[in-house]
């Protein structure tokens, strides 16, 4: 269902498209940073001492979520600029998308990237060698990194909308906000294969997000409650 964001809302939108990609292409930008960086890192170590190189993968987590949440910043600038310049160049003063839309297709392209190489990851776990769960782990590794997949995808599509209203209104606490949601979810990883320790907080997370997004966005109450009862 996460991937239907791209089908229902974007895919018939030729400049949204072209806003998920760009999107997409900064926070793949950020991972390769992130990754080079821990790569130097582990191979600049000892690879025996496993408490180091348990303490390098945390502090690798940690640094690419910061990375990505500057890279979104960026994002940020680059469409603000964006928007000044269609401004300029239409007849009627007006932009073509309002920077909530803009916040909300980059969102989805950052989630789209961020499930893509989840799903690649966990593809390369399924061709072996070994069998999940044969001595006496949980047998739910896929079913659980599934869902941990999607709630990542609309929590960035969540964190987008948010972050984005924070740099356009100066809120710098909102921009925290979605700084520490991001932390504590990928540090909620660490929990695992005590799976319920991290998709429980995520999910938890992911709905507070997401009514605050919505909120932001100008829906009430109301307007939900008409959209359910499927009322124009």
């Amino acid at each position: 269902p996460a991937f239907g964001l791209f089908l229902f809302t974007i895919a018939r939108d030729p400049l949204r498209i072209i806003i998920l990609i760009a999107g997409a292409f900064f926070w793949l930008v950020s991972l390769l940073l992130s990754s080079l960086i821990w790569f130097i890192a582990v191979k600049a170590s000892d690879p025996q001492d496993e408490r180091l190189q348990k303490g390098l993968l945390i502090f690798g987590v940690m640094f690419s979520v910061l990375l990505q949440e500057a890279f979104r910043f960026l994002y940020y600038k680059l469409l603000r600029k964006a928007i000044e310049g269609l401004v300029a160049l239409s007849e009627d003063g007006c932009s073509p998308i309002s920077i909530q839309q803009m916040a909300y297709v980059a969102g989805v392209g950052f989630g789209l990237m961020s499930g893509a190489f989840s799903m690649i990851n966990l593809l390369a776990d399924a061709l072996g060698p070994g069998t999940v769960g044969i001595h006496g782990d949980s047998q739910l590794y896929f079913l659980t990194s599934a869902f941990m997949t999607m709630v990542l995808i609309f929590l960035h599509t969540f964190w987008g909308i948010l972050f984005f209203h924070g740099c356009e209104h100066r809120r710098w606490w909102e921009i925290a906000a979605v700084v520490i949601m991001h932390l504590t979810v990928s540090g909620s990883s660490f929990c695992n294969p005590l799976y319920v320790g991290s998709l429980v907080p995520s999910y938890l997370l992911m709905a507070a997000a997401a009514v605050w997004a919505y909120l932001l966005s100008g829906g009430s109450a109301q307007n939900l409650r008409r959209f359910l009862l499927c009322k124009c």
